[in-house]
């Protein structure tokens, strides 16, 4: 975290507030973060859960054969 210095003319009030925003930022920036990653995951294992149902000619349409497609499926869902 990046501090600035804050002008000596700054209210404290405004000075703790400036200062709780900023870590409220930053908590919302992390938080926004992991909530990404953890759809990420779900959509991967959503995805790898579709290719494992799908029959030889649909994996054939896509160009993967069943052996590709099993190993992509047991992957696990954070790779």
């Amino acid at each position: 975290m990046a501090s600035h210095p804050l002008p000596q003319t700054v209210s404290s009030r405004a000075r703790r507030w400036m200062i709780d925003h900023d870590h409220a930022a930053i908590l919302a920036r992390g938080l926004n973060r992991a909530l990404g990653r953890i759809w990420q995951w779900q959509e991967r294992a959503r995805q790898r859960h579709m290719l494992r149902g799908l029959d030889d000619h649909q994996l054939k349409d896509i160009g993967r054969s069943r052996a590709e497609a099993e190993q992509e499926a047991r992957r696990p869902f954070w790779r």
